[in-house]
C-alpha cells in the first residue's frame, strides 16, 4: 500500500533552512533545561512518594500546611490526573516506612472526614536513586554510540556520524520540550523516571530504523544510478521510501497519541516522549542524517562553491575508502 506515488519532493534543496530550525529548537531546549530544568522521579532522587485520593476535590494548600507541620517543609504536592487525586513527594529519608506511615497518619488526622485513600506508595533510598540515575544516563549514551558504530560499519563512517547527530537531535528536542512544557498544564506534569528513560531508548531505536532504511535505499540506488548526482540520488531515495515512512511512523504516532490522551497520568510522560520522538525521528532521518551525508560528500569532493544539483560524482568516487 502506498499513500504517495512517484513523488518528487526536493528534500535536500531546503536542508539549510531545516538545519537552522533544528539548531534553534535545540538551543531553546537547552535554555529551558538551564533555566527551568526538569523533575526527576522518585526512583532517581530517593525519598517517599504517595498518590492519595480524596472523596472531594483536594485542597493543595491545606495538604502543604499539613506536610509543613509534620516536618516535611519542602514536599512536592500537585494534582494527579483529576481534582480528587494528588501526588505527594518528599525527599526526606528514614528507616523503613517511617516517612510514609507518618504522612498517612497526618492525612487521616487532618482529613478525617474526607477518607483519604493511598493508591500508591513508593520509597527509594538515595544511593539506589543515584545508581539508577547514573545507569540511565549510561544506557542512553551507550545506545547512541552503539547504533552509530553499527551504521558506520554497515555503510560508511560519515553515515554513522549523520546517524549519531540525528539521534542526538531527537533526544535533545524531546528533552527540551519536556522541560519547557512541564507544569504548564495539568496534562504536562512530566518527570524523568525509568518509564521516561525507556521512552528515550525506544525513540533511539525507532529513529535508527528509519535512518537505516533510507541509507540502505541510497546505497542500492548508488549501484543502479551510477552517473546520477548525489543530491538527486538522495532525493530519489527519500521519495521512494516516503510511503513506507509515513505508514510505519504514522501508525506508531497514532498509538502513542491515543496513549497520551487516554492512557492515564502514569503513562502520560512516556506517551508524550514517544509521540514527540517518533515525529523528530522521522524528520531527522531525512533532514539531519541524510543531509549531513550529502554536505560532507560534496565538501570532500570540493563542490562547496558549485551548485550541488549539477554535481555528478561517480559511484566509485562516492564509495572511496569503504
Amino acid at each position: 500500500m502506498r499513500f504517495f506515488r512517484k513523488t518528487s519532493i526536493d528534500f535536500m534543496g531546503k536542508r539549510n533552512m531545516w538545519y537552522t530550525i533544528s539548531i534553534t529548537v535545540i538551543v531553546l531546549g537547552i535554555a529551558s533545561l538551564a533555566i527551568k530544568g526538569f523533575h526527576f522521579g522518585i526512583d532517581f532522587i530517593g525519598g517517599t512518594e504517595m498518590i492519595v485520593e480524596f472523596k472531594q476535590p483536594s485542597d493543595v494548600g491545606k495538604i502543604r500546611s499539613m506536610m509543613d507541620g509534620a516536618g516535611f517543609p519542602r514536599a512536592e504536592i500537585k494534582a494527579y490526573g483529576n481534582a480528587n487525586t494528588v501526588l505527594i513527594r518528599t525527599e526526606s529519608q528514614a528507616e523503613g516506612t517511617t516517612v510514609g506511615d507518618k504522612i498517612k497518619a497526618e492525612l487521616n488526622k487532618t482529613f478525617s472526614g474526607d477518607s483519604p485513600k493511598v493508591l500508591q506508595e513508593q520509597k527509594i533510598g538515595p544511593k539506589v536513586g543515584a545508581e539508577l540515575r547514573r545507569n540511565a544516563l549510561l544506557a542512553v549514551v551507550s545506545s547512541l554510540i552503539a547504533m552509530s558504530l553499527y551504521v558506520a560499519f554497515r555503510f560508511k563512517f560519515i553515515y554513522g556520524v549523520g546517524a549519531l547527530v540525528a539521534l542526538f537531535h531527537d533526544v535533545m528536542v524531546t528533552l527540551g520540550l519536556i522541560s519547557f512544557l512541564d507544569g504548564l498544564t495539568p496534562w504536562t506534569n512530566f518527570e524523568i523516571d525509568q518509564n521516561m528513560i525507556a521512552a528515550f531508548l525506544t525513540i533511539i531505536g525507532l529513529s535508527m530504523n528509519d535512518t537505516v532504511v533510507i541509507f540502505d535505499r541510497i546505497r542500492e540506488n548508488q549501484k543502479i544510478y551510477r552517473s546520477m548526482g548525489l543530491m538527486e540520488l538522495i532525493n530519489k531515495s527519500l521519495n521512494e521510501t516516503l510511503s513506507r515512512t509515513i505508514i510505519t511512523s504514522g501508525t506508531v504516532f497514532v498509538i502513542t497519541l491515543i496513549l497520551f490522551l487516554f492512557g492515564g497520568e502514569v503513562n502520560r510522560g512516556f506517551a508524550f516522549a514517544l509521540t514527540i520522538g517518533i515525529t523528530t525521528g522521522t524528520y531527522s532521518s531525512i533532514y539531519i542524517a541524510s543531509a549531513i551525508v550529502l554536505d560532507y560528500t560534496n565538501r570532500k569532493l570540493g563542490k562547496v562553491k558549485q551548485p550541488v544539483v549539477t554535481g555528478k560524482p561517480s559511484y566509485e568516487t562516492l564509495n572511496q575508502g569503504r
